[in-house]
């Protein structure tokens, strides 16, 4: 999906996606001090606001601005600030590097996510970690929800291949369960979780 795509799905006061932050983020950071935080494709901003209420310095970068302009109003209503970045991940370079990148939920063809990611992975400072999520390829037949061709869904070690280079260490890369409530009941989402630090000198 391109910009004008995303620009639609997003129209309208309501949030597309809930307010909460992804639980797997959550996680990830419990043991995490703050300190400076990238939010790739962060969409309507949930996430990087409820960093942002949790000491880090936030940036959030996505390219619809319609997404943005919701992040910003939540960004307001939580009481927080968050530097709000307009552009493409597929071709935007960070200016700095930080502690944390996060890119949660960015499905896109296989050759664009494996440049993205190398590109996040180059912004995680020493001592910093990579935090990605996503769909898992196995959703499509075992899970609920999400994307449904195959070529935009991954699995762990796609993203741990992609990384290969980046001076980064895999501490976690594994395929996760996300409860997810249906018309059915509760059923589980299957997505793919890996997170990385970059050992400092």
């Amino acid at each position: 999906m391109e910009r004008e795509d995303w620009d639609a799905r997003y129209a309208g006061d309501e949030l597309l996606w809930h307010a909460e932050p992804n639980r797997f983020l959550v996680e990830a950071t419990a043991d995490l001090a703050p300190g400076s935080v990238l939010d790739v494709a962060c969409g309507e901003g949930r996430n990087a606001v409820w960093l942002a209420e949790h000491g880090w310095r936030a940036q959030g970068v996505d390219f619809s601005p319609v997404a943005l302009a919701k992040a910003r109003k939540l960004a307001a209503a939580r009481g927080v600030e968050v530097d709000w970045i307009e552009a493409d991940v597929r071709t935007w370079v960070p200016a700095a590097r930080v502690d944390l990148v996060c890119v949660l939920y960015l499905h896109l063809p296989s050759a664009d996510r494996r440049r993205v990611l190398r590109t996040a992975a180059g912004a995680v400072a020493p001592g910093g970690h990579l935090l990605v999520v996503g769909h898992d390829a196995d959703n499509l037949a075992h899970g609920v929800g999400g994307p449904q061709d195959p070529d935009v869904l991954f699995r762990a070690v796609d993203v741990v291949e992609s990384l290969e280079g980046s001076g980064l260490v895999v501490e976690r890369a594994e395929q996760v369960r996300r409860p997810v409530a249906t018309d059915e009941g509760t059923r589980d989402a299957l997505d793919a979780l890996v997170r990385a630090v970059r050992p400092r000198p």
